[in-house]
């Protein structure tokens, strides 16, 4: 088995460009309630998002080494996706790689550890969604494998798989379904936007979704 595999299928521009208009909450409801990444691995730096397809990294505990082979792997408008193996406290990302990724066009890092740097990531302006911030350093010595399948915060990755994610969290899309599920989330969106309209004319939930005859079922009693 090689460690890096450096051709994968990935979505189309047009189907990045249309998720990208899209919600994470929105996109995982429209989905069948698929994708979910743990909701402690978040945006490192407020109004941070992330859309595209995921190259995967699997980075042995407390080693970077993978990461920076995965830089010159990635092709403009990817995401670095990495599994640290359960070793999240360690800073296995700071300043200098993000300016590099920055500058190749890669389009942002959600990793299963913790980064540094994340003032100046955040002035800089480079997307990742990680489990926090760790000043503790790694070490560059361990093999691990690149454009493998991994699991993310609960969620199997496999390469060329879309990335989406926004203040709410972080939704995984399989290639395989990406267009089902895409036509399904924008009638999500414009079946909402219908049901806004109605709370503005003060319909309340318990009317237009039924759940006032959920309460009457369940034997709710009042004063």
């Amino acid at each position: 088995m090689a460690h890096v595999i450096t051709r994968i299928t990935r979505p189309s521009k047009e189907l990045i460009q249309a998720f990208a208009k899209l919600g994470s909450a929105t996109v995982y409801e429209a989905s069948g309630k698929k994708g979910y990444v743990n909701h402690n691995i978040k945006a490192v730096w407020p109004g941070a998002r992330i859309c595209g397809p995921a190259l995967t990294v699997s980075c042995p505990g407390g080693d970077n080494l993978m990461l920076h082979k995965a830089m010159t792997v990635a092709q403009p408008g990817d995401v670095l996706v990495a599994f640290t193996h359960d070793a999240v406290n360690y800073g296995y990302w700071g300043l200098t790689m993000s300016t590099s990724c920055t500058a190749l066009g890669i389009a942002g890092l959600v990793i299963d550890g913790c980064v540094r740097d994340t003032e100046e990531i955040g002035k800089l302006g480079f997307p990742i969604f990680s489990r926090g911030a760790c000043i503790r350093g790694t070490v560059k010595e361990t093999l691990g494998t690149i454009n493998h399948p991994i699991v993310l915060g609960g969620a199997i990755v496999n390469p060329g798989d879309l990335i989406l994610g926004d203040a709410d969290g972080l939704v995984i899309i399989a290639l395989s379904d990406a267009e089902s599920i895409l036509k399904k989330s924008i009638e999500r969106d414009k079946n909402e936007e219908k049901l806004m309209e109605q709370f503005r004319q003060k319909k309340t939930s318990l009317e237009l979704a039924g759940f006032g005859k959920v309460l009457v079922a369940k034997g709710l009693t009042e004063e």
